[in-house]
């Protein structure tokens, strides 16, 4: 999905509506009443995330692998859960409101890698392209692709995803399963 710049810019207004609605400091409503009015790309179910930072440092990062509901009700989700429920931060406070920066990432439709081996699969990475959804044994991680900025080679990438899913850095089994997706942020 390619969006417009208006869509892009009313998924950021929507994500920033909706925290401050959470924060009683607006009077619109946190989701939209009429979804038939906005884009058909923003009626048609998508999966995004909604990444909070304040001076480069992140705050909150919530959101969804899979499309099953409308993209603009998915983001104004998103963008409370980051904001409010991600366990790894206390909730926003309304003194932190201004300095918050809201990226919005949609995703592609996760597609499974074949691969024979660990080397295979490293291999086969993109680094500042793929997204990965990595799973085996009951436990799952993913890791957007902007953590191509911070862990910029596949092995450093693969090992962290495997620690995130609480996984051994060194992990590998016959039954993993990655796939890869794409994202479009702004």
């Amino acid at each position: 999905m390619h969006l417009s710049d208006n869509d892009k810019d009313t998924l950021i207004s929507m994500a920033d509506n909706a925290i401050r609605h959470y924060l009683g400091q607006e009077t619109e409503p946190a989701i939209p009443i009429a979804i038939g009015d906005y884009s058909s790309d923003l009626q048609s179910n998508g999966a995004s995330f909604v990444t909070l930072t304040i001076n480069n440092e992140l705050r909150g990062c919530i959101g969804s692998l899979e499309a099953y509901r409308p993209l603009i009700e998915d983001v104004i989700s998103n963008a409370q859960a980051s904001a409010f429920s991600d366990p790894r931060f206390t909730p926003l406070t309304l003194s932190e409101l201004e300095n918050i920066h809201i990226q919005v990432s949609v995703l592609s439709k996760p597609e499974a890698i074949d691969f024979s081996s660990e080397a295979d699969l490293l291999q086969q990475l993109r680094p500042n392209i793929d997204g990965l959804i990595l799973e085996d044994k009951g436990r799952k991680g993913t890791f957007l692709p902007t953590v191509w900025e911070s862990l910029t080679t596949p092995e450093q990438f693969l090992q962290h995803l495997k620690l995130k899913a609480n996984l051994p850095a060194n992990y590998w089994s016959d039954t993993l399963k990655v796939y890869r997706y794409t994202t479009e942020c702004f």
